[in-house]
């Protein structure tokens, strides 16, 4: 039997109307408004029949522009790429697609952490699009240009928003994140117009989400960042996100968004507003420019020391372990 591919089941799908608001396709929803005392509610919202509904900001028009339901038998390569690189060096703890850590299938993302015959652990970053770390350097010190010929990327989107549902990693050892980057990060000192690191969804312990990262001016002495919840002023940072982890059923798929509008972000788990919308305090800013989309595995710690790290004991223990990715939607809000 021929099986349909992500792409053609995706075009199949666009051709719907995506205008919606709350309720599928002018069908109820399975559940009714999730409200939140902090502020934004949100209401199931189905987007493609037999598959989990979106968890959406409630009174409010979105059109999907873009999404993922898994339901090839392969990764779709024409939305999804492979980041191996690190600040132009091989990254040997990131899988390569020659490692056969990422499946898709039952409609579901499957990104498991491998150890190759040599003993190295591994594990998967997709993305779908580029910066400067991702691309080898050249070893031309005569020429004007130290980068090779870059990928074109295959979606980057501004505001928005953008949803992703997900079981995360079962065993310690290894670390999840669902997060948006630009390609031009860091170019200058102004985020607006350079760009801001995302962090939507970061699980470094095993049922536990940590506060959603802000990062711009590059990671070096020009750096800056905030986070939602907001961190108090002198508050170390490791504490705070310890204390400020939410803790999440393992077992369970959970669903996580963000809300990006030219005055701020909003973040959601499971359909309630976690946090206060960020990005007009001090210290903060908004991106105004697009930025491209990653689902992202690491085993820890071996970016550790300049990326000299040594992995961490768990890590034979956690092989075959997976992170499971059932959708990733991204819409665009309509006024």
């Amino acid at each position: 039997m021929k099986t349909e591919t992500n792409s053609c089941k995706s075009a199949r799908w666009m051709l719907m109307p995506l205008l919606i608001s709350g309720v599928a396709f002018g069908q109820a929803a399975d559940a009714g408004a999730t409200p939140d005392a902090k502020g934004i509610v949100t209401s199931e919202t189905i987007v493609v029949p037999g598959k989990a509904a979106s968890l959406l900001p409630a009174d409010r028009k979105f059109k999907l522009v873009w999404q993922d339901e898994f339901d090839g038998d392969r990764l779709d390569v024409s939305k999804w790429s492979y980041r191996t690189n690190f600040w132009g060096q091989r990254a040997y703890w990131f899988a390569t697609p020659e490692d056969n850590s990422v499946e898709v299938k039952d409609g579901l993302l499957h990104m498991k952490l491998i150890k190759r015959p040599d003993g190295q652990f591994a594990s998967a970053q997709l993305q779908t699009g580029e910066l400067v770390w991702d691309v080898p350097h050249m070893d031309n010190p005569k020429g004007f240009w130290p980068l090779p010929k870059r990928e074109k990327a295959k979606f980057t989107h501004r505001y928005g928003y953008y949803e992703c549902r997900c079981r995360l990693q079962q065993m310690p050892g290894w670390w999840s994140a669902f997060w948006m980057q630009t390609p031009t990060q860091g170019c200058s000192l102004d985020p607006r117009f350079a760009g801001i690191e995302h962090d939507i969804m970061e699980s470094f312990e095993v049922g536990e989400v940590i506060p959603h990262h802000f990062h711009a001016n590059g990671y070096g002495a020009d750096y800056l960042g905030f986070c939602a919840p907001r961190r108090p002023k002198g508050a170390n940072n490791s504490d705070f996100n310890r204390e400020n982890s939410v803790k999440l059923d393992k077992t369970e798929f959970h669903v996580f968004g963000m809300l990006w509008e030219p005055d701020g972000y909003t973040f959601f788990i499971d359909g309630k507003q976690h946090g206060p919308k960020v990005g007009q305090g001090e210290g903060e800013a908004v991106s105004q420019v697009e930025e491209f989309v990653l689902l992202t595995t690491e085993a820890k710690w071996y970016r550790n020391n300049r990326m000299t790290g040594k992995g961490v004991p768990e890590l034979d223990a956690a092989v075959g372990d997976e992170f499971v990715v059932d959708y990733v939607r991204v819409y665009d809000e309509v006024k």
